[in-house]
């Protein structure tokens, strides 16, 4: 009989802390953080257990070789078990996300999930692999994003695709480890352009209008700039260590927390968009997200 803790493990569940962040930038961004947000992280969660729990099914005659702990190679999950689960998270995703958001949000929702079946069944082991789950990123930004202007959301949604690229360009060498540094120091660099981007322009919700119209440069407009570059600096050198490390020893242990590092410090960065587009203590609570993820990936990984 297949146990709660091994459908946890087969769908990494704790690595879902990741996920919401992503609506919340978009919606953020585009000025739409309304009651349809938390149906719409709800609905992004779904979809990314679905995603794992299809990656799985996909990838279980490779992991009875290279992975044989995991869930279904093991025994624990039968393999219909995982492409039932697969389905049904899919389904309820799209509903819910419907439901929160209406059209606009099926809009998104329906071309995230087909993206993210597509990448599990197909596009994994190609060349453009690390391009189409940036794509799922970026879609999940947009989705938060479709209650309001979706065009000023763009940004935020390149800057998660790029960071995304760079975890699933280095998952790829998870198992034989990185012999040709030459991933681990471009991803790092893009690890480096990606957070001093991040912060970018803080937007000014407070200060005094001077004697010319303009705004004067009070203390809440430097906390303006302070929360996000915070933010940004710490996801940087979280996961920027991570991969200095592989640099110096490409082993596949190594690698393996890199990526483990990259998607448990992705909150840090959706913090530090949403401060950037003036949601400061909502960004500062998606950055808790990140420690948490760290702590409950001891139990379960999330790679």
């Amino acid at each position: 009989m297949t146990r709660l803790a091994d459908l946890a493990e087969l769908v990494r569940a704790p690595a879902a802390l990741s996920v919401p962040g992503d609506v919340v930038a978009g919606a953020a961004a585009a000025g739409a953080l309304d009651r349809r947000t938390p149906g719409l992280a709800g609905a992004s969660v779904l979809l990314y257990w679905a995603g794992m729990a299809a990656n799985d099914w996909a990838d279980r005659r490779l992991d009875a070789v290279e992975r044989p702990e995991r869930p279904i190679p093991s025994g624990r999950v039968r393999p219909a078990v995982a492409l039932g689960l697969a389905a049904g998270l899919t389904a309820a995703g799209l509903a819910v996300a419907t439901a929160a958001g209406g059209r606009r949000a099926a809009s998104v929702a329906l071309p995230l999930a087909a993206t993210i079946w597509g990448y599990d069944l197909r596009a994994k082991d190609t060349a453009a692999g690390p391009a189409v789950m940036a794509a799922c990123r970026g879609l999940d930004v947009l989705l938060g994003a479709t209650g309001g202007r979706t065009a000023r959301a763009l940004p935020a949604a390149l800057t998660v695709a790029a960071h995304t690229w760079t975890v699933t360009a280095l998952s790829r060498r998870e198992v034989t480890g990185a012999a040709d540094r030459r991933l681990p120091g471009l991803t790092l660099a893009g690890t480096a352009l990606i957070a001093v981007a991040a912060p970018g322009r803080p937007t000014v919700l407070s200060g005094a209008p001077s004697s010319t119209g303009g705004v004067k440069r009070g203390p809440f407009l430097r906390l303006g700039a302070l929360v996000p570059a915070v933010l940004a600096a710490g996801y940087a050198v979280r996961y920027g260590r991570a991969q200095a490390r592989v640099l110096a020893d490409p082993s596949p242990a190594r690698v393996r927390a890199a990526v483990g590092a990259g998607i448990t410090g992705l909150p840090a960065l959706q913090g530090a968009l949403s401060a950037r587009a003036g949601a400061r203590l909502l960004g500062l609570a998606v950055a808790g997200a990140a420690p948490l993820g760290r702590r409950l990936a001891r139990l379960v990984s999330p790679t």
